[in-house]
C-alpha cells in the first residue's frame, strides 16, 4: 500500500519511519500469505477446504491485515489537519494534497493495471469496461469486476475515497474549531467527528446483515466505503488522540509491551473465531481497525523502545516495507503467472512451498518496481511547492547593479 511521511519521534525529533516501514513490511508479507492461502482453497459439494485443515494454524496463515494499511494511511495523512484544528496552523491545499497523492500512487498503479489487463485481454476491444473502471477507481462498485485484473486494488479505490473525504472534512474541521477558545472543546469536536465516522460501518453492516439479510458475498455492500471506512476513522481518531496528548500519555515499556501482546492476541482470536455470517466475521473489520489503532499507539508512543520495536526495525523488514506498495500490487499477478506456467505445486500439500516460491519471485519484482518506478515517480512531487505553484528550479540570477 501507499507510504506517507512518518510521525515524528518526540524524543529525537526525527521521523519514526523504521517502525512504520516494519509494520508495512509485515502487512505486505501477510497479504501475500493470505492470497496464496486463498489460491490453495478447494471447493466442492461439501464446502470450502483450506490448504491446512488445522484451525489454530489456519487462523494465523489466513490473517487479514488490510485494515492496518487503512489505519496507518489515515493516521499519517490526518495528523496535519488534527494539529491545525487543535493547536492552530495551516494545512496544504486540497490541490497540493491530491497532487502529491496522485504522484505517489498513480504511476505504478496505472502501469500495473495496463500490464495485467493487456495480458488477460489479448484481443481488442477486450473487457473495456473493466479497464475503464480500474483506471477510474470505480471497480469497487461493480459486483462482477471488483476483483478483476488486480484483485487487491479494490483497497486503492477505498484509499481514493478517503482522500476525497479527508480534503473535504479536514479543512471543515479546522474552520469549525477556529472560533473555539478552549483546547478541550476543539479536541471534543474533532473526536466526535471521528467517532461518528467510525460508527458508520457498524450501522451500515448491522442494517445490511441483520435488517436486510444481505449475504456476505454481496461484495459492493461489504467492501464499499460505508462498510470499510472504520479503518480510516480509527486512524483519524488516533491522529486526534496523538495531537491532543502531545507529550503526555506515553506508556512505559512495562505497559506498552503487554498491550502490544494483548492486541495481537485479540486480532488472532478474531481471526480464529471468524466464520461466515457469525458476529466475529460480520464485524471483523471495524473491530480489527480499532485493535490496529491501539497497536499503533503502543508502538509509536512509547517512552523507550521495546523488543517489538527492535523487531520492526530489522533491516530485512524495513526494506520489505519500503517496497510494500509494489509488493502489494505485483504479488497476485506474479502468483497467477507462476500457477499458469505450472511452477507452483498442484496439490494442497504443496502450500508451504508455494508461499516460498511466490515470495522468491514477487520480492525481486517489487524491489525493481520500487527503484525503477516508485522512487523516480515520487520525485515528481517536487514539481510543486507547498502552495501548489510550479516550483522554480532555475531562478534568474540577480542583475548586477551598475
Amino acid at each position: 500500500m501507499t507510504t506517507t511521511t512518518a510521525a515524528p519521534d518526540a524524543a529525537t525529533g526525527r521521523p519514526r519511519t523504521s517502525d512504520l516501514d516494519g509494520l508495512r513490511g509485515l502487512a505486505a508479507l501477510s497479504t501475500v500469505l493470505f492470497h496464496v492461502w486463498q489460491q490453495y482453497h478447494r471447493y466442492d459439494a461439501a464446502g470450502s477446504h483450506p490448504p491446512i485443515d488445522q484451525p489454530l494454524l489456519g487462523a494465523a496463515l489466513s490473517f487479514e491485515v488490510i485494515d492496518l494499511f487503512f489505519v496507518m494511511s489515515a493516521y499519517l495523512l490526518t495528523l496535519s489537519y488534527a494539529r491545525a484544528a487543535i493547536d492552530g496552523g495551516t494545512t496544504r491545499t486540497a490541490r497540493v494534497f491530491l497532487f502529491r497523492r496522485a504522484v505517489r500512487i498513480l504511476p505504478l498503479y496505472v502501469l500495473a493495471v495496463l500490464t495485467v489487463w493487456a495480458t488477460r485481454n489479448p484481443d481488442l476491444p477486450g473487457d473495456w469496461r473493466d479497464l475503464a473502471e480500474h483506471l477510474t477507481f470505480t471497480h469497487l462498485f461493480d459486483q462482477q469486476r471488483i476483483f478483476y485484473t488486480l484483485g487487491p486494488s479494490w483497497s486503492l479505490s477505498l484509499e481514493v475515497c478517503f482522500y476525497l473525504v479527508l480534503v473535504a472534512l479536514g479543512p471543515l474541521a479546522v474552520r469549525a474549531c477556529r472560533p473555539l477558545r478552549r483546547r478541550g472543546a476543539r479536541i471534543a469536536v474533532c473526536a466526535a467527528g471521528c467517532a461518528a465516522l467510525y460508527a458508520l460501518p457498524w450501522v451500515w453492516i448491522a442494517v445490511a446483515h441483520h435488517g436486510l439479510g444481505i449475504p456476505h458475498t454481496d461484495w459492493v455492500v461489504y467492501f464499499g466505503p460505508a462498510a470499510r471506512f472504520g479503518g480510516f476513522a480509527a486512524g483519524m481518531g488516533l491522529a486526534v488522540l496523538t495531537t491532543a496528548l502531545g507529550e503526555r500519555g506515553r506508556p512505559r515499556r512495562a505497559v506498552a509491551l503487554p498491550l502490544t501482546a494483548a492486541v495481537l492476541a485479540a486480532l488472532y482470536a478474531l481471526s480464529l473465531l471468524s466464520a461466515p455470517e457469525n458476529a466475529a466475521f460480520t464485524y471483523y473489520h471495524p473491530l480489527a481497525s480499532a485493535l490496529w489503532a491501539v497497536l499503533l499507539f503502543a508502538t509509536l508512543r512509547i517512552r523507550r523502545r521495546t523488543v517489538w520495536n527492535r523487531f520492526l526495525t530489522g533491516r530485512w523488514l524495513t526494506l520489505t516495507g519500503l517496497c510494500s506498495y509494489s509488493l502489494f500490487l505485483w504479488h497476485e499477478p506474479v502468483m497467477l503467472q507462476l500457477h499458469r506456467a505450472g511452477l507452483l505445486p498442484a496439490q494442497q500439500a504443496g502450500f508451504p512451498f508455494a508461499v516460498l516460491i511466490v515470495l522468491a519471485a514477487a520480492l525481486p519484482v517489487a524491489w525493481l518496481s520500487y527503484w525503477l518506478l516508485e522512487y523516480p515517480a515520487g520525485l515528481l512531487g517536487r514539481l510543486r511547492d507547498g502552495r501548489g505553484r510550479p516550483r522554480e528550479f532555475y531562478p534568474e540570477a540577480p542583475r548586477a547593479v551598475a
